[in-house]
């Protein structure tokens, strides 16, 4: 979930993602550049705050009362040379956002999420194999294509606000990341490759037992539950000619997948009855359902060949109903709505005054 801008050799940069409040009304007139907040065609936005200003900030999540956010974020001018997670409380209009490291500061982090109570966190972290950011793999060995790493030394921690690790979730050898936890707080699915592929699983968070819910050859993570629980839904690669899957097999032995070619999927909670979304080509991630636990939202490049921008989209469980959501040659991406409905947040590089920053905006939902 850590992940994400020009072309898609460039988006090897967003990867490894992973203040004063700029507003905009839905009416405002603008024009298309990285110095916009607002597109014009984005009928679905309005009031837009720009939360984070520089760096690399991704996968902002809301916690389940809707007041806070958790997220990840790379400054090196800052001294965060790799991911490290931050929480803060969502500001009123026209205040400063105000947040806080809660990850070990060590190692690279991600994927973070609120527990029910909102008093702690979850995230995934490197930090017990080193105290430094783990090594990006050289892309040029892959012919500079775009290439995730998955690191082994990845667990799964829960900590209070202030950093404390309580608790560690994870013990398989290999990669343990991408963890959410379902509406009532009880459960967690999350992605591994301990069994040998990057597969889904369901663990009670007390007791620790688990069960393994996909079962198909191919990249599955970035897994949420739908608000009512009963429904999941992820993105997942699969290979199916010689060349992919002995590609894909390749690059898996060498704790690497290259994401770009990824569709939507959904399955009952238990993994039951699973259904493809989508089926657009290149790559269709980040998806998360709407409050109605009916319609989803998700990030695609599908318009665009080179790989780059993404844009969000909406679509039904059944594939009608699709619509783009935001627009212009830009970043988009990691949608996530409040649990009142009334918000939406996503990570986009607009409004960066032409550099390669990736920020944190929340705004209104008009339906």
């Amino acid at each position: 979930m850590n992940r994400f801008l020009v072309t898609l050799s460039s988006l090897v940069f967003i990867a490894t993602f992973y203040s004063c409040t700029t507003q905009a009304s839905a009416k405002q007139s603008t024009v298309a550049s990285n110095d916009t907040i607002l597109y014009p065609e984005e009928k679905h936005l309005a009031n837009v705050q720009q939360l984070t200003f520089g760096g690399d900030n991704a996968e902002a999540y809301f916690s389940f009362d809707g007041k806070w956010i958790i997220f990840q974020r790379t400054s090196a001018k800052n001294g965060i040379p790799c991911d490290q997670m931050f929480i803060g409380k969502l500001p009123k209009p026209g205040k400063k956002f105000e947040y806080k490291m809660v990850s070990t500061g060590k190692g690279r982090a991600t994927c973070g999420a609120f527990t029910k109570d909102g008093k702690h966190v979850i995230y995934a972290s490197t930090h017990l194999g080193a105290d430094t950011c783990p090594p990006v793999p050289d892309r040029k060995k892959y012919g500079n294509r775009y290439i995730w790493p998955l690191y082994n030394s990845y667990d799964i921690f829960m900590a209070d606000l202030n950093g404390k690790i309580v608790k560690q979730l994870t013990h398989s050898k290999g990669y343990d990341a991408e963890a959410t936890l379902s509406p009532d707080g009880k459960k967690m699915i999350y992605t591994s490759d301990k069994e040998g592929d990057l597969e889904l699983y369901i663990m009670d968070i007390e007791t620790g037992k688990e069960i393994r819910v996909t079962h198909e050859l191919g990249y599955d993570g970035g897994a949420w539950f739908s608000p009512d629980g009963k429904k999941i839904i992820w993105r997942a690669s699969r290979p199916k000619t010689e060349a992919a899957i002995k590609e894909y097999k390749e690059l898996l032995a060498e704790d690497l997948v290259a994401p770009t070619n990824m569709e939507v999927y959904v399955a009952n909670a238990d993994g039951s009855n699973v259904k493809q979304v989508t089926s657009f080509g290149q790559a269709n991630w980040a998806p998360s359902f709407f409050p109605d636990s009916k319609r989803i939202i998700f990030a695609s490049n599908q318009e665009y060949k080179r790989g780059f921008p993404f844009n969000l989209y909406a679509i039904n469980e059944d594939g009608s109903g699709f619509e783009k959501i935001t627009h212009e040659k830009i970043f988009d991406a990691f949608p996530m709505f409040s649990p009142n409905g009334k918000k939406v947040i996503f990570c986009s590089n607009r409004n960066n005054g032409g550099t390669h920053d990736t920020n944190i905006f929340l705004a209104d939902w008009l339906e």
